[in-house]
């Protein structure tokens, strides 16, 4: 894979919306730009690759993506989100951004539920990425759905997600918030949250065999320090908002407690690591696929 510069694709990221850019929203930039190129890294994709992108948010891989590919590769990045959808900026103006920079010709955007997309369009890809997006998905068949018709469009796709692990016990924390959030978010009939079926590894490789894709290679990466999404969801998990929605959404009393005693066991963990400034990212799971057949 050639180098890729996190400063030049952060350049050309969300964070030069702001009027005029700060050198405070560079250095974040960047550094989600620095944690996709780590990603994208774990992956084999050549220059010139015709890519479909599942869950591509506001684009920040989406922009990895477009700079590996090169002038010859051409990203196809899909969300079913609406535009009006984020803060501070939505993923309207994110992506609009991109596409009016110097990659803007490599991207093509599609806000669209990836299943029917893909049954409308049958268009072929060399790959399929799916990075940190899955555990946005409702339930694990819709996974096994998605992949399933990928299967007819693709013959390779490559996944990212959290793994539930890591070397680092102030990381066990942002695991035990992850958990906390899926399980509430488990008993809502309009699930909104970032984290809705935490998925791990193990789930993903199942619910990709039994759509027909074989494991090529897998490995994690642990995140940087700077990388907050741990803390992020540790706060969340946290506030008096969702406690409230534990009491509003689960009426019985069993299936309220497990969810509780879990949130109770974040705040425990917070507690052991120091403080909410002292809490890691668990690892990065990224996997390989192929078709089986």
């Amino acid at each position: 894979m050639s180098t890729l510069s996190a400063q030049d694709i952060a350049s050309v990221c969300l964070y030069s919306l702001a009027d005029p850019p700060s050198e405070q929203k560079l250095r974040v930039q960047k550094q989600s730009t620095e944690h996709r190129i780590s990603i994208v890294s774990k992956w084999d994709i050549p220059a010139g690759a015709k890519l479909l992108e599942i869950g591509c948010g506001q684009g920040d891989t989406t922009a990895v993506l477009a700079e590996l590919v090169g002038p010859n590769g051409h990203v196809t990045a899909v969300d079913p989100g609406p535009l009006d959808y984020g803060s501070p900026f939505t993923l309207g103006q994110a992506q609009a951004h991109l596409s009016a920079g110097r990659l803007g010709s490599r991207i093509t955007w599609k806000q669209a539920e990836p299943i029917a997309l893909l049954e409308a369009d049958d268009t072929q890809y060399d790959a399929a990425v799916l990075a940190i997006c899955i555990w946005y998905f409702n339930t694990p068949t819709l996974l096994r759905d998605t992949l399933a018709a990928l299967a007819k469009r693709v013959r390779t796709v490559y996944i990212a997600e959290w793994s539930l692990s890591s070397p680092l016990q102030t990381a066990q924390t942002h695991v035990l918030a992850a958990l906390t959030q899926a399980a509430l978010e488990a008993h809502n009939p309009a699930p909104h949250s970032n984290i809705r079926i935490a998925a791990s590894p193990v789930v993903i490789r199942a619910q990709a065999a039994a759509s027909g894709w074989a494991l090529q290679s897998e490995g994690t990466i642990t995140p940087a320090d700077h990388i907050l999404d741990g803390r992020w969801e540790t706060m969340e998990v946290q506030g008096e908002r969702f406690l409230k929605q534990i009491h509003e959404l689960i009426p019985d009393e069993r299936q309220r407690t497990v969810v509780l005693s879990l949130r109770d066991a974040t705040l425990a963990s917070l507690e052991s690591d120091g403080g909410i400034k002292k809490v890691k990212s668990m690892d990065v799971w990224c996997a390989t696929f192929t078709r089986s057949s």
